[in-house]
């Protein structure tokens, strides 16, 4: 241990030892020198013996988290990987009676009948368009919202402005569609609207270049405060201290969110664009059903109620023909269920 003074002989010394092969400064000033010197000679050596400690820590916090896991996956095992065995009713002549294992194998006889039916690329070519068109738009939507809430001023009032628009989302889709034929009916709200306005009635339910956009706007309207949640919730990590940096060097609201806010958010965004990507043929079937009617049936018949529909058609075997039109509708489950 070695021991330096300045020759001013000010309040401040500097002790200066070696301790496991290191030389160590450590600032002094008044009473506790030696008690501070000892400590972190204590530190010095835990941290070098004590690396046995520190893995056996390291294992006993990955056990907790393992633990953790256990109920997620076997919840997981249970009702998305063992109910998996029922798409090979897509290569099966099924019967109700027999059972999965115990219908004919008919391979690839289902797919055949799908592809080369004369209705399957213009319903294909309707469920992309809605698709990409409610990506487009339900996506982004959401993360302005959350945006804005977080940098409002006034927290009482973000408050009530996601709870707001959290609202809708706790609609069922045939409460939400009820509520479109109330409002878009030849006398609904819309039309008394556009008629005060100046303009002529429109049969919004009816009209095929409007199907798209009330489809897709009402899915705005339903899911945007419910999808912005994990938005706020990854903003809420962000620490006031950036904030308050920003602010002395004369960063306004807009600044701040593009240089704080976005670079927080972009993993988060990133996770859920591919999620999105990944489940753009599923559209659903309720929805698309409730709002389809003989007048828009060119653009609003989608895979799901495509194949539906060929169901509810079909004639000739009963209750065998309905099971066998159903398994179209199994082997089109790449298309139609996200992962």
């Amino acid at each position: 241990k070695t021991m330096r003074k300045n020759e001013a002989r000010t309040m401040n010394e500097f002790a200066i030892f070696t301790a496991s092969d290191k030389r160590i400064k450590v600032g002094l000033a008044g009473e506790g020198t030696f008690q501070r010197i000892k400590s972190r000679t204590k530190e010095i050596i835990k941290d070098k013996d004590g690396g046995s400690d520190k893995k056996q820590t390291a294992v006993e916090e990955m056990e907790g988290t393992v633990l953790m896991l256990i109920p997620g996956i076997i919840y997981i095992f249970i009702f998305n990987y063992i109910p998996m065995y029922g798409v090979t009713i897509a290569f099966k002549d099924f019967y109700a009676s027999k059972g999965i294992l115990g219908s004919p194998w008919v391979g690839l006889e289902h797919f055949k009948r799908v592809f080369r039916s004369p209705d399957f690329l213009p319903i294909l070519w309707n469920t992309l368009i809605l698709s990409i068109y409610q990506l487009v738009l339900t996506f982004p939507i959401p993360i302005f919202l959350a945006l804005l809430i977080n940098s409002c001023q006034s927290k009482k009032f973000g408050k009530f402005v996601q709870n707001v628009t959290y609202a809708p989302y706790l609609v069922s889709v045939v409460v939400l569609v009820g509520m479109m034929m109330i409002m878009f009916a030849p006398r609904g709200v819309f039309n008394n609207i556009l008629e005060l306005a100046g303009g002529e009635r429109q049969l919004f339910m009816g009209d095929e270049k409007y199907f798209r956009h009330i489809f897709v706007l009402s899915a705005v309207w339903q899911t945007t405060g419910w999808n912005s949640i994990i938005y706020l919730a990854t903003l809420s990590g962000v620490s006031p201290e950036l904030y308050e940096a920003a602010r002395m060097d004369g960063a306004n609201k807009l600044q701040r969110i593009i240089h704080i806010d976005m670079p927080h958010i972009i993993p988060t965004i990133a996770i859920i664009l591919t999620l999105n990507a990944g489940a753009v043929m599923s559209m659903g079937f309720e929805k698309a059903y409730l709002m389809q009617n003989d007048l828009n049936i060119g653009v609003s018949e989608i895979l799901s109620t495509g194949i539906s529909s060929s169901s509810a058609s079909s004639s000739g075997e009963g209750l065998r023909s309905f099971s066998c039109s159903n398994l179209e509708k199994a082997l089109l489950i790449l298309f139609n269920e996200p992962t």
